[in-house]
């Protein structure tokens, strides 16, 4: 199994793609900075929301309001985010994933998704008692604060990759 993933790390790695993303001047920092501007819409968004679980921002609306209110955008920002990350990915696989800040990232985003599965699947099973209060239940807090702290270790990361990548 770990010979077919290193086999397709391979594959897309010496692909006429990856090697035209990695050699030419414009197109790796065109989708580098696709993939900046769609992180900073799905952090943006997301901490919209966050914001709300806190207690810090749009208290006059309901949580479930703000965030089908935003929901739209941080998804297909996502989407974006994936695409364009899964571009820059294949220009140098093997020497991101020997990268412990990307290895980081990719584990910090697994952790935010699994927090916000917790959140929605456990912590919000009764949010329609407490979602229109200013001071939601801890369980919320956490999950909001925890989002933020995740999400701001991701860009972290992010930023890290670029200083810390052996190209050569």
């Amino acid at each position: 199994m770990l010979q077919l993933l290193r086999d397709l790390i391979a594959f897309f790695e010496d692909s006429a793609l990856a090697d035209n993303i990695r050699e030419n001047d414009l197109l790796f920092p065109l989708i580098e900075s696709i993939h900046v501007v769609a992180i900073c819409l799905v952090v943006g968004s997301i901490l919209f929301v966050d914001l709300r679980l806190l207690g810090l921002a749009s208290v006059h609306r309901s949580v479930s309001r703000v965030a089908s209110g935003i929901l739209a955008l941080t998804w297909s920002a996502f989407a974006v985010a994936l695409m364009s990350g899964g571009l820059l990915f294949i220009s140098n696989a093997t020497k991101y994933l020997a990268n412990p800040y990307f290895v980081a990232k990719l584990l910090l985003i697994a952790a935010a998704g699994l927090n916000m599965m917790v959140f929605h699947g456990i912590s919000a099973k009764d949010m329609p008692a407490w979602e229109t209060k200013a001071r939601l239940p801890l369980r919320a807090r956490l999950a909001g604060g925890l989002s933020i702290l995740l999400w701001i270790a991701v860009v972290a990361c992010g930023r890290w990759i670029g200083f810390t990548m052996q190209v050569h």
